[in-house]
């Protein structure tokens, strides 16, 4: 048995020195101290040991265990270290490299002029109102009293998907979702995309609306006008004026377009507003009976008025952009300009 225990444990020297990482470490103790390991089966030889020489034999092979053990600690806490320490190595921060500079986001300019109409509004009273993207016929145009032979509809270059379900052409489509859904008095904004079969240097197949809509009793176009003061007020700065010109929408009667007085000359003329000293910005005007009536509300007891905002327009105004597809071309010398 004590040659056996030598030869054994010549063997373990040779594997241990070879142990390296905790792979080949775990496979040591799985062959030499596990359960089913070599040195706790030498025990099992014990009864093939004289009985006279049974004590001293299991004393010489328990001693030969803990030796083991011990190196297998030794081992063990020695790889550990090895691997903290290269795991470090591979981790370690050189403190005196400049530091990465990552450049500030920015909001889109289309963002930016949302965001500010939205402000306006909102300090007036007004909530926001999600309106689909995809609508019908009837919410889009006909409760709109845009009738199927109307000429108006001959304006929109509609993008059909079916012979009644449409890319909205307006955020119109949320004054009918949002008088359906909700009772007077009701003072709501909806913004978003609408879509349009029609593409130039001031025109986009895609591009973005914000749709203003006010009823209540007593309601007129003064409100209107009053409420767009303080929005160019807000969008273009103190000392901006509207003016009103007669104008012709299906869902309002009367119907107007609102200009603002230039903020490049202060209304004396220039090549941005083409010396008028005026620049339109956007078409309202008081919602229209039929349209009411439409919805459930009672004209005789309740008006409004609605208005319709082109978010790119007044981002191309504000900004100084002369084509609005540069606002789809996400270029980053372009956006830089627009870090607010």
């Amino acid at each position: 048995m004590q040659k056996i225990i030598e030869e054994l444990a010549a063997k373990v020297e040779a594997d241990l020195s070879s142990v390296s990482n905790k792979e080949t470490l775990s496979a040591f103790w799985k062959e030499y101290l596990s359960k089913t390991g070599k040195i706790p089966g030498l025990m099992k030889e014990l009864k093939n040991v004289s009985p006279e020489e049974r004590p001293a034999v299991g004393k010489m092979i328990n001693e030969f265990k803990v030796k083991v053990q011990q190196d297998y600690d030794t081992a063990s806490a020695r790889i550990q270290s090895e691997e903290l320490s290269k795991r470090n190595a591979a981790e370690a921060v050189d403190i005196t490299m400049p530091a990465k500079i990552r450049p500030m986001g920015g909001l889109h300019p289309i963002t930016l002029v949302r965001n500010q109409i939205i402000d306006a509004f909102l300090g007036m009273g007004f909530q926001v109102f999600d309106a689909q993207e995809i609508d019908d016929d009837d919410h889009n145009f006909t409760r709109l009293n845009v009738p199927k032979d109307h000429p108006a509809r001959d304006m929109q270059d509609t993008f059909y998907l079916t012979d009644e379900l449409l890319l909205r052409t307006q955020t119109s489509n949320g004054q009918i979702r949002s008088m359906d859904s909700m009772k007077p008095p009701i003072k709501v904004l909806v913004p978003g995309r609408v879509f349009r079969s029609d593409s130039d240097a001031t025109h986009s197949p895609m591009f973005h609306q914000m749709e203003g809509l006010v009823v209540d009793r007593g309601i007129t176009l003064c409100d209107l006008q009053g409420m767009l003061d303080q929005l160019v007020s807000n969008l273009f700065g103190d000392g901006m004026r509207t003016r009103l010109r007669p104008s012709f929408f299906p869902f309002t009667e009367p119907s107007v377009e609102v200009d603002v007085s230039c903020f490049e000359c202060g209304g004396k003329g220039c090549s941005l507003c083409k010396g008028t000293g005026w620049i339109e910005i956007l078409g309202g005007g008081v919602v229209n009976r039929k349209v009411l009536k439409n919805c459930g509300i009672d004209p005789d007891e309740y008006s409004g008025i609605a208005f319709g905002i082109g978010i790119e327009r007044i981002a191309m105004l504000k900004y100084g952009i002369n084509n609005m597809g540069l606002l789809f071309e996400n270029d980053l010398r372009l956006l830089r300009q627009f870090q607010e």
